[in-house]
């Protein structure tokens, strides 16, 4: 039988150890206790194995109470407000939307036969619809739309391919997303959400949030409330037949089941589409059978892939691209 306190436990382990050292020493510290807390780990016991990870505890611990400044302060503040936690975890969801995984999406974007109908499954507030909206710049190189006031930076390894090395622009002729939980950026309490999920320290994501934020309120995506895989043909069918649809997500089919999965790509199948995605490795067998070699630091980095070939891999928050 399987152990779910020790799951839970080793779960805790492993963000403490591979995920948030190097991005949040306040999240470690968060991490490691919990690991080891048992009062804690059987409050987390309680609540459905999809509500309890790190990201979703934190931010919903920091949505009610506030930053703490440390574990003891953190969990006499959860334990204190314990009702409300766990209402915020059950009612919410790890809808991390970082503007910064655009500037992997960017150059496959550009690479297709213009204009373009973007679709994007898990698409949260629907920050990462909006890459032609944002400017680049990739070991010097600057293109996208220069005159943003959203600059993404990213670092570049590796040689891509030769259509892929420096990006020409892109159009966008349609748009839309979908999500079980669409999030409205003209909604405080939405966007209070958003600005929980980005970790303590990392100020600069922060402005890059906020910053993309006030560039979706001028026209903010459409997103519909759904399952990926029961409104995915119904609302591809609405792009325009002239522009070329490319259905893609990042860090959304680890929450599906492999059935799920399997469903959705046969589903793109059929919808004859382009189809980008970035998640983390294993996570579609199919991408990862092709990869030349694993990633030195994996479980920090996703696989870029297009039409089911991996090209690259991308650092989960953006900044990093490293072309297989």
């Amino acid at each position: 039988m399987v152990d779910e306190t020790e799951t839970t436990a080793a779960m805790y382990r492993r963000f403490a150890t591979l995920e948030a050292p190097g991005a949040s020493p306040l999240y470690e510290r968060l991490a490691s206790g919990v690991a080891s807390d048992r009062e804690l780990l059987a409050l987390l016991g309680g609540l459905p194995p999809a509500k309890r990870q790190p990201n979703l505890l934190f931010a919903a611990a920091r949505y009610v109470t506030g930053t703490p400044s440390g574990y003891d302060d953190f969990r006499e503040a959860l334990f204190e407000h314990r009702e409300a936690v766990v209402a915020a975890m059950l009612a919410r969801r790890t809808q991390t939307n970082e503007p910064a995984r655009c500037a992997a999406l960017y150059p496959l974007l550009a690479s297709l036969p213009q204009p373009l109908a973007l679709l994007e499954v898990g698409a949260s507030a629907g920050l990462c619809l909006l890459p032609d909206r944002y400017a680049y710049t990739q070991n010097g190189h600057v293109f996208g739309a220069v005159g943003s006031p959203l600059r993404l930076n990213c670092q570049v390894e590796g040689t891509p391919p030769p259509h892929l090395t420096r990006p020409g622009p892109i159009t966008v002729a349609w748009r839309a997303g979908i999500d079980l939980n669409p999030l409205d950026v003209t909604d405080p309490d939405d966007v209070r959400w958003l600005r929980t999920l980005v970790w303590p320290e990392q100020h600069e994501r922060l402005h890059r949030l906020e910053t993309a934020i006030g560039l979706a309120r001028d026209d903010p995506p459409p997103i519909v409330r759904g399952d990926l895989n029961d409104r995915l043909a119904e609302v591809a069918a609405q792009a325009p037949p002239d522009a070329t649809l490319v259905v893609y997500h990042t860090a959304v089919l680890y929450y599906v089941s492999d059935e799920g999965r399997a469903a959705f790509a046969d589903q793109l199948a059929r919808l004859g589409c382009h189809w980008i995605g970035q998640e983390t490795e294993g996570i579609l067998p199919q991408v990862t059978a092709r990869l030349p070699r694993p990633h030195p630091d994996g479980p920090l980095m996703y696989v870029l892939s297009l039409d089911g070939r991996p090209v690259a891999f991308s650092a989960m928050h953006g900044g990093r691209l490293h072309w297989v």
